[in-house]
């Protein structure tokens, strides 16, 4: 069975005239099985396991297709590695990151989002767009 994911890359594959390829499969079924905020050197290791031939740079190529296609999300923590996490059908939330063990905490607030529009509509401003990254210590390195 093809998941919903899976016709989402299908179609934007399609569509930039680009062919869906079984390393391609295996790095979004990687993907989807990683519930976390993963790296491309992370899901490489995961992918790998299953699939040894594939390379990392496809990973990577691929990542940047699941990103374009929308099903992944791209995020920079400013530790100097970027990573993903699933975008389609997931709602949106932001994310707290301990400065000490990388640990991420994602939440939600009505009244961060009810703030922003505030804000944006005292400013004339349209939100397209938004990211809320809090830094600091766990309670667990606390």
């Amino acid at each position: 069975m093809v998941s919903k994911e899976m016709e989402v890359l299908q179609d934007y594959i399609t569509q930039n005239n680009l062919k869906i390829t079984k390393q391609r499969r295996a790095v979004l079924n990687a993907f989807l099985e990683c519930e976390n905020h993963v790296s491309a050197e992370e899901l490489y290791k995961l992918v790998s396991e299953k699939e040894p031939k594939i390379g990392l740079a496809t990973v990577y190529r691929t990542l940047a297709l699941l990103t374009q296609s929308q099903l992944a999300h791209e995020l920079d923590f400013g530790d100097g590695q970027k990573r993903y996490e699933h975008q389609f059908m997931h709602s949106h939330h932001d994310h707290m990151i301990c400065t000490e063990c990388g640990k991420i905490i994602e939440f939600t607030h009505p009244l961060i989002e009810k703030f922003q529009e505030e804000v944006a509509a005292r400013n004339s401003f349209t939100i397209t767009s938004h990211k809320l990254h809090l830094f600091g210590i766990c309670s667990g390195c606390r």
